[in-house]
């Protein structure tokens, strides 16, 4: 259906149009809200059970729906038979399906939605939902190990989002101080069940991620139905955990207990008690620890020096460093040795050369001029000035040539007078005299 322009301009084509002079009243204004409901039909609408109200002697029974991820409720009236003969038992926080009409109420201004059908949703269909979403977040890679951020040592301050007055609560503050007294909680207390919990939980969450302090944060949930721990396994808290900048553990029901939301934290913890020890180091174990280091490392030193002193008296045994003249004094010894035998050899070697020496000089005086002049020999020199000529034969000599006679001790100066040969060879005579010059 579809206004006419005459209904969009002001309701009737004889009305004049909406305007600062021709306001509408409220009641135009509520009848047209009220047309426009009515046109939605009738509808499926899921949601959980906040509140249920039904009296005793009245023909209506009143319930608010509440949106379980969203701070959003419903009010919907129904036919308090509709509620008795309910198969499965309808109490506040229970899973419904219903179909009916919205209605707005013009004298109250209200809408509520008036339903004919109402249909429990079951364990086994919820786990179905669960396991869709599982799926659905895990295909976007939710889950993917390299996502998860480490878990600080010891963290300044430690977040802890659970029930009030829980025995979650009292399990991880009381083994995180056990282990280090000096840890530091900020706890905020919510809803963990119920149509409740997830608001608060997202709000918890989200003033916790804030705090620069907080350098992990844990939310911590004792066991439960299914049912009671379907708040966990809600898309926008574990999209909201995936997105939080500080890391998160899930500690959330016990061992068989596995809510979306421990896949998509940093740290899934079977138990709050688990959780705690997680977190928290182990004050007496990290003492012991550092006692059992400090002895190795002082063994490892030990062990380190008594090599390094093993060595040293290796080195220090040596010839070279026991007796560090001992090698001098052998090479001093092979010096003396070599020393003397080359002395030997070079006075072997001079008196081989002095008594060759001497058979040569002797050789030579036997065969030499003054040997031979010794024995009557005498050299006879042609003297022409200054220069002086050996005389070969008689011809060199002819008369009147002044001769230089060597004898064997001394020279004899001479004048030739003739010659005389011998065999037929002229022999020159001489006018001898004295000549002591050499």
């Amino acid at each position: 259906m579809t206004d006419s322009p005459a209904d969009r301009a002001g309701g009737s084509g004889n009305r004049p149009a909406n305007s600062v002079e021709h306001p509408w009243p409220v009641r135009t204004i509520a009848v047209k809200v009220a047309q426009w409901i009515d046109r939605l039909g009738s509808i499926w609408v899921e949601g959980q059970i906040t509140q249920i109200s039904l009296r005793p002697g009245t023909r209506t029974a009143f319930v608010v729906l509440r949106d379980p991820a969203a701070d959003m409720s419903l009010s919907v009236t129904c036919d308090p038979q509709l509620l008795r003969s309910s198969p499965v038992p309808l109490q506040e926080g229970s899973r419904v399906v219903v179909y009916g009409k919205l209605s707005y109420f013009t004298g109250r201004g209200t809408i509520s939605l008036r339903v004919t059908e109402i249909r429990a949703v079951g364990v086994g269909e919820l786990l179905a939902r669960v396991e869709r979403l599982k799926a659905l977040l895990s295909a976007e890679g939710l889950f993917d190990p390299n996502l998860k951020r480490p878990i600080p040592f010891l963290p300044k301050a430690i977040g802890l989002i659970t029930g009030r007055a829980s025995a979650a609560e009292h399990d991880v503050l009381t083994v995180a101080r056990e282990r280090w007294p000096a840890v530091r909680f900020e706890v905020r207390n919510t809803a963990v069940q119920g149509p409740t919990a997830v608001p608060q939980i997202l709000d918890a969450l989200a003033d916790l991620d804030r705090n620069a302090d907080i350098e992990v944060i844990v939310l911590a949930r004792g066991g439960g139905s299914v049912e009671d721990l379907l708040p966990f396994s809600d898309e926008t808290l574990c999209r909201a955990i995936v997105a939080a900048t500080t890391p998160i553990v899930s500690a959330v029901g016990h061992e068989p207990d596995n809510p979306i939301s421990d896949y998509v934290a940093d740290l899934r913890a079977a138990t709050p008690t688990d959780a705690a020890e997680r977190v928290v180091p182990d004050a007496a174990a990290e003492l012991a620890l550092v006692d059992e280091l400090r002895e190795r490392s002082a063994a490892a030193l030990r062990g380190w020096v008594n090599r390094e002193a093993r060595a040293l008296d290796q080195l220090r045994s040596r010839p070279v460093l026991a007796e560090p003249l001992r090698l001098l004094e052998q090479r001093h010894d092979e010096v003396e040795r070599l020393r003397i035998g080359a002395r030997r050899a070079v006075g072997h070697l001079l008196d081989t050369q002095s008594t060759a020496t001497r058979h040569l000089r002797e050789k030579l005086t036997a065969v030499g001029p003054a040997a031979t002049m010794a024995r009557g020999y005498a050299v006879v020199q042609r003297v022409s000035g200054q220069e002086r000529h050996v005389i070969r034969a008689v011809g060199d000599a002819p008369p009147g040539t002044q001769l230089r006679i060597r004898v064997a001790d001394g020279a004899i100066t001479a004048a030739t007078l003739g010659s005389q040969e011998l065999g037929g060879t002229r022999t020159p005579r001489t006018k001898e005299g004295n000549d002591d010059r050499q």
